[in-house]
């Protein structure tokens, strides 16, 4: 191909740096750079083509030039006519001799077939529904064509799969049809080859790409320059050079991210200052000394950094993970003791009553009535209340009365924590849990429950365990802590894979489980996108067991769609013992603890992700007696199995999601897509991992010397952040 570029050797650290001083001034808007112009200044774009590309991203020419290629065609060179052979993909050069369009016998099928020849001799070439071309492929048109020749009545036809016309003398560049061809993610009504078209035509403009990355860090990590690497990425000479120049353009979205990451962790604490809560005390020690357990080597960690977070005067910004079990509700605790020690108040907002309720339960059984006692203050009454939904209209007047006087310390609740009504006196610490299932404005309507000018300190709790590469582009901005140890005492839950011949044999272990005095959950399987479809199914299959293999036991049901006393009734029945078997959908995921518990059955759990089984499973192991989590595969899907026999061999829920992000990629991982993970355009995740963290060490770097980019060399790494993320000191910065 040839094509204007402005070095093809790309040698790594050998780009040229453009004028730095042009740049700038083209970029704060002195000089319009060319690359910002739309897309409808390349021939052939309207409007309703301008439209399409929108829904890629693609609104300007700079954008078109920053869109890569998924993958590369390799085809080789023309070959001669009479040197094809059948069933071989090939190019050739040919000129039309004739062009006639034939209906078939298939509707809505139309075949153009042209009689063409190169010096070599003719053949039959044919296209199918593009009878358009017809008005194009006049006689004596030159075309290159990309197919191949397959069998047919009359001899052998060259079904083509790409064309390109040579314009008068005009030579046919290739693009489509020879070397290496790029392959461009499509959307409807915008072909990979019309989006090749596009980039082809802007080619010219590659020189104007602005060079963000510094002199100091191209040199030392030797990278090449920003105009080398697009050329290379659309337009490569060899495969070799492909992926120098991908991981180049992915270091650098990846240095803009994380720098934004950084400086709206940085804004966060410096923008607005926090209650500057004294050492722990008294009524601390007093509550660890109570505790009718030992603390991990993890819990102590993490209560060691929440400390340092809470006296600083800048507003924490925590988030806590850990294992099904591993005690996250503990520390979280400690956390809003250290609030209600220091006279402040703390809440604990959770995504579903059930969960919130059992947070309650354990901070209940955890706070005595008398912790508080001769400790600042006397007149407190229960140090704890819980406020959802469902909380009675009395008892809401109350809680709401405690809690605006300050009397009331402690507060566990749903999304009722953040309406109107609910005033805090001196609202110091927020506790967010499986915070990626709540909006920004659900979180911002928290935080701003905090007296006055101050920000509450705020610790983020999840119970799936996140992959580093996945933490540092979802909570970047957080500081991150694990609980990576169980509790003394919990058991190890043995999983198996079972196949439908062995369910018989299931049942009949899990009546011997049951006639033991222990108790089971099924759960029922998971019909996408339908609770309520996934309730129906609950219901069924506990009538079914309970007339069949489970009519010896009590049998109860527990879905989404029950009223909320409906739940909790159902739940204390389980709890208490008077139900041996539970029949419920995921809603049983979190929040559920029942030491008795000690087999859970899961029907089609390959339509389960990963961490949701490893949650699922987590809901048995909590006592004293051997547990044991049977899947049942409902389809042969090849991913679902691979899913279940990770599950099955691995019981370290951080080593899983690890798993689990190679299975399904980073967009999908917690259905992350809905939750702000950004896409890249050159960046791979997890495959990029190692450079994520390279590019987070300079981002940290480049700050500390240089927090607001202001220094001459890092200007152009300000205006590629701006035009990126926003302004750099703004927060939040959009991912």
């Amino acid at each position: 191909m040839n094509v204007s570029r402005s070095s093809q050797s790309f040698v790594l650290g050998g780009g040229r740096a453009p004028n730095r001083a042009k740049l700038l001034q083209a970029t704060h808007g002195r000089r319009p750079s060319p690359l910002d112009r739309s897309l409808t200044t390349l021939p052939g774009v309207g409007p309703a083509l301008a439209a399409k590309a929108a829904r890629l991203g693609l609104s300007t020419l700079g954008d078109l030039l920053g869109y890569m290629p998924f993958d590369y065609r390799d085809y080789e060179g023309p070959s001669a006519v009479s040197e094809l052979a059948l069933g071989e993909q090939a190019t050739v050069d040919v000129r039309v001799r004739s062009c006639r369009v034939h209906p078939t016998r298939r509707r809505n099928l139309t075949m153009l077939e042209c009689e063409v020849a190169d010096d070599s001799g003719p053949m039959r070439a044919v296209w199918f529904n593009q009878a358009y071309l017809a008005d194009q492929l006049t006689d004596d048109t030159r075309v290159l064509l990309r197919g191949t020749l397959r069998a047919a009545r009359g001899g052998p036809v060259f079904r083509v799969a790409e064309h390109e016309i040579r314009r008068g003398s005009e030579q046919a560049d290739g693009r489509h049809t020879t070397g290496l061809v790029a392959v461009y993610p499509a959307t409807e009504g915008l072909s990979a080859r019309k989006l090749r078209d596009m980039v082809w035509a802007s080619r010219d403009l590659v020189q104007h790409a602005l060079e963000p990355l510094p002199a100091r860090i191209r040199a030392r990590d030797r990278l090449p320059g920003k105009a080398d690497a697009l050329t290379v990425a659309h337009w490569p000479e060899s495969i070799e050079q492909v992926e120098p120049a991908r991981r180049r353009l992915a270091f650098e979205e990846l240095l803009l991210f994380q720098l934004a990451l950084v400086l709206r962790r940085s804004a966060n604490r410096e923008e607005r200052n926090a209650e500057q809560l004294r050492e722990p005390g008294e009524l601390i020690a007093r509550w660890l000394d109570s505790l009718p357990f030992e603390l991990t080597t993890s819990q102590h960690e993490a209560l060691g950094a929440i400390d340092e977070d809470l006296v600083s005067g800048h507003p924490m910004q925590r988030l806590l993970m850990g294992e099904v079990g591993s005690g996250k509700t503990v520390v979280a605790l400690y956390a809003m003791l250290r609030a209600a020690e220091a006279g402040k108040q703390a809440a604990l907002m959770a995504p579903t009553e059930t969960l919130a309720e059992q947070h309650y339960a354990t901070i209940e059984r955890l706070v005595g009535p008398d912790l508080f006692a001769g400790i600042e203050s006397t007149r407190l009454g229960a140090p704890v209340a819980l406020l959802t939904g469902s909380t009675p209209a009395r008892e809401r007047r109350e809680i709401l009365a405690r809690l605006a006087s300050g009397e009331l310390r402690l507060l566990v609740g749903t999304h009722a924590l953040i309406q109107d009504a609910v005033e805090f006196e001196q609202l110091a610490l927020a506790v967010v849990d499986e915070q990626h299932r709540f909006g920004v404005r659900q979180r911002g309507a928290l935080d701003a429950k905090a007296p006055g000018m101050l920000a509450p300190h705020l610790l983020h709790l999840t119970a799936t365990p996140i992959p580093r590469t996945l933490s540092l582009t979802l909570y970047g901005d957080l500081h991150t802590t694990a609980l990576r140890e169980l509790p003394a005492g919990r058991k190890a839950v043995q999983t198996r894979v079972v196949s439908e011949p062995e369910r018989a044999d299931a049942y009949e272990l899990i009546r011997a489980r049951l006639r033991e005095g222990r108790q089971c959950y099924v759960v029922c399987p998971l019909v996408e996108e339908s609770e309520q479809l996934q309730a129906r199914a609950a219901t069924h299959e506990a009538r079914h067991l309970a007339a069949g293999e489970f009519a010896d036991f009590r049998v109860d049901v527990m879905h989404g769609q029950m009223p909320a006393v409906r739940k909790r009734e159902a739940m204390a029945r389980f709890v208490s013992g008077e139900t041996n078997v539970l029949v419920s959908t995921s809603v049983i995921e979190v929040g559920i603890d029942v030491p008795n518990a000690t087999v859970m059955m899961v029907e089609e759990a390959d339509r389960y992700g990963i961490s949701q089984l490893h949650q699922l499973r987590g809901r048995v192991g909590r006592g004293e007696h051997e547990s044991l989590c049977m899947l049942f595969a409902g389809s042969r899907s090849q991913l679902g199995n691979r899913r279940l026999k990770a599950v099955a061999a691995e019981r370290d829920g951080f080593k899983l999601a690890e798993i689990d992000l190679q299975l399904r990629g980073e967009g999908d991982l917690l259905g992350t897509k809905q939750h702000g993970l950004p896409e890249f355009r050159a960046a791979r995740l997890p495959e990029d991992s190692q450079l994520l963290e390279h590019a987070r060490r300079w981002a940290i770097e480049l700050l500390a010397a240089d927090p607001e980019l202001r220094d001459p060399e890092n200007a152009l790494l300000r205006v590629a952040l701006e035009r990126r993320h926003g302004a750099a000191e703004a927060t939040p910065i959009a991912a």
